[in-house]
């Protein structure tokens, strides 16, 4: 071992000249086309307030949350705030190229790009006007 200390201790050492013994094995590993995938997480949501859709955007950022947002409370609270949150929502829903749907009266569904939401009478399309109302597919 000290022959080999010596030699690191002066400079580096061209391969041809160092012994095959000393020579780590390594195996590279092709990456290309192979994504990490992280756990998936649906997460539920409550919308009390305009505020609440910071944490709902963030986690829409993150790209691996598929979130359940009750927005009963804010609904039954504020309806202008409600109808600026969802157009939030939705704008940022659409930059990150995920979906957006009402499910039933109280909730909405946002899933990021990966994630696809099954259409039914039940799950209405979340549609953003330009006054940032929510209008009813046609």
């Amino acid at each position: 071992m000290g022959f080999f200390s010596d030699l690191f201790k002066r400079g580096s050492v061209p391969k041809e000249e160092m012994p095959e013994e000393a020579e780590e094995d390594y195996v590279e590993l092709d990456t290309e086309g192979e994504e990490l995938k992280s756990k998936i997480i649906v997460r539920p949501f409550v919308l009390e307030n305009f505020e609440d859709i910071k944490e709902i955007l963030d986690s829409l950022r993150e790209g691996n949350t598929i979130s359940l947002v009750n927005i009963k409370p804010l609904k039954d609270k504020d309806l202008v705030e409600l109808k600026r949150a969802i157009n939030k929502l939705k704008k940022t829903t659409d930059a990150v190229e995920g979906e957006i749907a009402g499910f039933g009266e109280d909730y909405i569904v946002i899933t990021p790009t990966f994630a696809q939401i099954y259409r039914s009478k039940e799950t209405k399309e979340v549609k953003a006007t330009p006054e940032g109302t929510k209008k009813e597919p046609e």
